[in-house]
């Protein structure tokens, strides 16, 4: 049974490659766009959902390695000549060092605690990337080259994005998984267990920053102009934490089909309602909220149109 369900779920993502793979040629360049930044944060969403949905430790700070592969771009293509791709592995590894960093102390927090801290650390990167202006440009930001690279950045988050699925999917499916949702249960009970939750925290959060480094990289080479108020802005975080709470934290289908609907609302509230997009679109989050509270797969478990082992 767990096989069939394992072949379904990847029959479901080439089904999606392949409708995803078909389109750039067909489309114009604002839906390429739109497309691609639903890809980005379904990566972001996903990522987002590696720590919080699964250990449960709410993060409001993950825009903090997103900025930091933005960056890790924006100043090697710029200062150094290198080519963009190379960057986003840079970018990655930043995080990923930055993470493990600020992961060890900042994990010992729980609850509100924990996310004020995060919140505090990503405000603080904004401010280093706005004051070091030898490295970051300050608060002028950084010019990329103006080239034509739609298709380029297109794949390159197709790619990022299909990564981070099968690795999403890993975790759901893993023992590492299961520790890390006995933690969310019950840390002290994990702990008794045997489980390292020091060990398990710690790889999850490095786990989780390594995919916003990489799309932050792409998005910054995509629109060619980088500064810290943009790249570490909070909202990206509350998007990223409203997308996978929409459809279903926890869980690896919830966070993607979360982003594709509520990104296409947005951004069709956004031409319908320029002036008053985010008013509309917060109307439409607290009205799900209220009918959906545990996002489109606990609705959908609800109404009987899936099996609870369906929505990992």
């Amino acid at each position: 049974m767990a096989q069939n369900e394992h072949l379904r779920n990847f029959g479901m993502l080439a089904i999606l490659i392949i409708i995803l793979c078909a389109l750039p040629p067909n489309i114009n360049l604002y839906q390429r766009s739109v497309i691609m930044f639903t890809m980005m944060y379904v990566v972001l969403s996903l990522s987002w959902n590696i720590i919080s949905g699964y250990t449960g430790y709410v993060s409001f700070g993950h825009v903090m390695f997103y900025g930091i592969g933005a960056y890790a771009t924006g100043i090697l293509v710029v200062d150094y000549g290198w080519h963009w791709i190379a960057t986003l592995f840079v970018g990655v590894f930043v995080s990923f060092v930055v993470s493990l960093i600020i992961g060890f102390p900042v994990l010992r927090l729980k609850g509100p605690y924990f996310a004020i801290a995060m919140l505090g650390a990503a405000e603080g990167t904004r401010v280093v990337a706005t004051v070091w202006e030898d490295l970051t440009h300050g608060g002028e930001g950084i010019g990329l080259p103006n080239v034509e690279n739609s298709f380029e950045t297109y794949f390159a988050m197709l790619v990022v994005m299909l990564v981070t699925i099968v690795v999403a999917y890993w975790v759901g499916h893993s023992r590492f998984g299961i520790r890390l949702n006995a933690i969310r249960e019950d840390e002290i009970a994990a702990e008794s267990l045997g489980i390292n939750t020091t060990f398990y925290k710690l790889s999850a959060f490095a786990l989780s920053a390594i995919f916003p480094a990489a799309a932050g990289g792409i998005q910054a080479y995509k629109v060619l102009y980088i500064d810290p108020e943009t790249e570490f802005f909070i909202l990206v975080t509350i998007f990223m934490k409203l997308f996978a709470m929409f459809g279903g934290k926890g869980t690896v289908i919830g966070p993607i089909l979360g982003t594709f609907v509520l990104y296409i609302v947005q951004e069709i509230t956004w031409v319908k309602f320029p002036t008053a997009h985010l008013i509309a679109f917060g109307i439409f989050i607290v009205l799900v909220a209220r009918f959906m509270p545990r996002g489109l797969m606990g609705f959908a478990i609800d109404k009987g149109w899936a099996r609870k082992g369906m929505v990992h």
